[in-house]
């Protein structure tokens, strides 16, 4: 059993890339909360595998775009294990429908905002302050880990919402990054590319298709263990001399090619 190296808040950590990065956080040594919307069921089978590695895990129900319900995912968190020594603020969700920007209405908009963007600020905010009143008390610092995506600089005119709220993730990346270097406390940004997972399930053969054609220089799908190496590599202290960093994780996607 690896060392333990303290505890985890990973959200939205039921399923697709959030269970991968729950799952491999217990491997690499960190007790797991693992915070889910609705998935009671998904959420235990990520907690027995994350006992199954010899760690503790909690599983709180919370939608991260509510208020109380993240002031209770703090207070449960720190109530049951004492410490954070990272945040994952993984939790998001994609448009029910893809519309034009042109056509796509109001209730999508809000919801991609306050779920993929509002919902990680106030969280990071509130976790946030707690870390830095650790390394006041003596205590190590904590590090804070966001998971956006290539919709940051990538616009996609059928999901917009979408793109403005991860957007808004990349600049909040850098915001907190600023803010809590005088704490030590490391802020990162990773950025996935096509992962596959439940979400990207309803496009898998039109991305089947780009990829064939060459729309990344790795020509494969990414997995959820893709993006959980990147975490671990964070999370296990691979990158102590930076912060605001961005860690593409999309097969070279993000290349510029001629």
């Amino acid at each position: 059993m690896s060392e333990h190296r303290g505890t985890a808040l990973v959200t939205g950590a039921s399923r697709g890339i959030g269970r991968g990065i729950a799952t491999a956080l217990a491997g690499a040594g960190f007790d797991v909360v693992v915070n889910y919307a609705s998935n009671r069921d998904a959420a235990e089978e990520v907690g027995k595998v994350i006992e199954g590695a010899g760690r503790r895990t909690l599983l709180v129900q919370g939608d991260v775009s509510v208020a109380a319900d993240r002031e209770r995912l703090v207070n449960e968190t720190y109530a049951a294990f004492g410490r954070l020594d990272l945040l994952v603020n993984n939790a998001g969700v994609a448009p029910k429908v893809r519309a034009d920007i042109l056509e796509g209405g109001e209730e999508s908009f809000d919801r991609m905002v306050n779920i993929n963007l509002k919902g990680p600020y106030f969280l990071t905010q509130s976790i946030a302050r707690r870390m830095a009143d650790a390394v006041k008390g003596g205590k190590p610092a904590g590090k804070i880990v966001t998971i956006t995506s290539v919709s940051v600089y990538t616009a996609s005119t059928n999901r917009g919402d979408y793109c403005v709220a991860k957007s808004g993730l990349a600049m909040m990346t850098k915001l907190f990054a600023v803010r809590l270097a005088e704490f030590g406390i490391g802020v990162y940004e990773i950025r996935p590319g096509i992962i596959e997972t439940d979400m990207t399930g309803p496009v898998k053969e039109k991305y089947d298709k780009m990829i064939a054609e060459g729309l990344t220089p790795i020509a494969r799908w990414g997995k959820p263990d893709d993006v959980a190496r990147a975490v671990v590599a964070v999370a296990t202290d691979a990158f102590p001399f930076s912060t605001g960093e961005v860690i593409n994780v999309d097969g070279g996607f993000h290349l510029r090619r001629l």
